[in-house]
């Protein structure tokens, strides 16, 4: 996506809002928890320090694998997440209009839009999942049941790259509880630790809820 086609989005995006003639369809992955079970998975959640990259490869979480017919994970969330999305035969996203939560951009271009993992691989490697399986690292890498999967502006995911909350939140204050909850439930669903900085964050980020 160019830097040009980006501040485009952002600003329509911006002036729609404002004007109030486009009512986003917000991405919403499922099963987000209330602000109140968050707080209560953070506070189970295991603390320790960060294990080792070691070994880490992202081909060790196969990913975008066929979810139905001919419909991979990337683009069964383009179709969850977007708003009047039409496919082609192979069930690439022709059009559509997709509403990135951690920026407030809005993209008409399946391109623009990355498919994020909350918690990203190599954060769940680092946090446990160097000892699953293929199998489980496999149904991490793709799991549509719990809100662990979102399609958001490509840049902005690219920036998130590997990092935590104690590091890395998403540019609009106003999703970081959202955010906050996503995360937590995450770790909590698949047994994942988390480091003291990124408790103290995640912490702080539950609190503006």
């Amino acid at each position: 996506m160019s830097k040009v086609n980006r501040i485009i989005g952002v600003s329509v995006a911006a002036l729609a809002l404002t004007f109030g003639f486009v009512t986003p369809a917000l991405a919403t992955p499922p099963n987000i928890p209330s602000t109140a079970t968050a707080k209560s998975e953070l506070a189970g959640l295991t603390v320790r320090a960060d294990g080792s990259m070691t070994g880490y490869s992202r081909d060790k979480f196969p990913h975008w694998i066929t979810q139905s017919g001919s419909c991979n994970t990337r683009e069964a969330v383009l179709k969850r997440d977007g708003t009047n999305v039409v496919t082609d035969s192979s069930c690439a996203a022709t059009s559509g209009r997709w509403f990135s939560p951690y920026d407030g951009a809005t993209w008409s271009a399946a391109s623009d839009v990355d498919i994020d993992h909350i918690v990203p691989l190599a954060a769940a490697w680092r946090s446990g999942a160097s000892s699953w399986s293929t199998a489980q690292r496999q149904s991490f890498a793709n799991d549509m049941s719990g809100p662990q999967l979102i399609a958001v502006t490509d840049n902005v995911n690219q920036a998130k790259g590997d990092q935590t909350p104690a590091t890395w939140k998403p540019p609009l204050t106003s999703y970081w509880c959202t955010y906050a909850k996503m995360w937590v439930h995450t770790k909590y669903r698949w047994s994942l630790s988390v480091n003291s900085a990124e408790k103290t964050e995640l912490t702080g980020m539950l609190g503006r809820c």
